[in-house]
């Protein structure tokens, strides 16, 4: 069942949005080579714990995974796409990294993804990060009351293709609100015209996951989490919480 919210909603999930957006503002300060990804979690825990906010990730067990998810934070590297867990690996010059955080806060929640490098960047990774950029872009300017659910689908999905790029075909964005997974589910393909009605009020986790080898293929961890490209080619990420306006789209997750 897809929820439609309230003017006052809204305001509600700006609020955890910027939390979210701090949290990983905070992540991304902290990162650097030598970091380990635990002390990333634990840079945005402290953000969560100063704004009151609770995590929707801790804990969290889906129907596909063996094990609750055991941080706040997902930290995928490198040829990582996502749900990568926090461990003690240290970064190291020249990573790729994709940091996806939620957050609860009186009662509405907000999500979003940031990818970056850390210390001497690869080209072919900074335009893999520009293109998941334009991406979220496109998605989020096709987020217009009066449009459908596949013009956010395939102007993501045509910015990939453009740049050459693959993206895992069973995930994609999602709605968004009391609950991190609400209806309707927001693929990363589609065609224009076509799915859900956009209406005032409707929230939705827009989050594009490109891929530089141009496959769509992935494998899954041994830990029951991380999503892997099978061709080893490394992936990028970044995700907004985006509300459908009668004014045009409001991305609740902004800085």
């Amino acid at each position: 069942m897809v929820e439609i919210k309230n003017d006052a909603a809204l305001d509600a999930m700006r609020e955890a949005g910027r939390v979210v957006a701090d949290a990983l503002a905070a992540a991304r300060d902290a990162a650097g080579v030598g970091v380990s990804l635990l002390e990333l979690d634990e840079a945005a825990r402290e953000v969560l714990a100063k704004a009151g906010a609770g995590s929707p990730f801790l804990g969290y067990r889906p129907s596909f995974a063996t094990t609750p998810f055991p941080a706040v934070l997902c930290t995928s590297v490198n040829d990582a796409i996502v749900h990568g867990i926090p461990t003690g690996y240290r970064l190291r010059d020249g990573d790729l990294v994709s940091v996806d955080c939620g957050a609860e806060l009186d009662g509405w929640t907000g999500d979003a993804a940031i990818s970056f490098t850390v210390g001497t960047p690869r080209p072919e990774d900074t335009a893999l990060i520009a293109a998941t950029q334009r991406a979220l872009d496109a998605g989020i300017a096709a987020a217009v009351a009066g449009g459908r659910l596949g013009d956010i689908s395939s102007a993501v999905g045509r910015v990939a293709a453009e740049a050459g790029c693959g993206m895992p075909a069973d995930f994609g964005g999602h709605g968004i609100g009391r609950r991190m997974h609400e209806d309707p589910h927001v693929p990363n393909r589609g065609r224009p015209g076509r799915g859900f009605p956009l209406r005032h009020g409707l929230t939705l986790a827009i989050e594009p996951m490109l891929l530089a080898g141009g496959s769509d293929a992935y494998g899954v961890d041994g830990d029951g989490w991380t999503l892997r490209t099978a061709d080893g080619s490394r992936a990028a990420h970044i995700e907004h919480t985006v509300a459908v306006t009668d004014e045009g789209p409001r991305v609740l997750t902004a800085r």
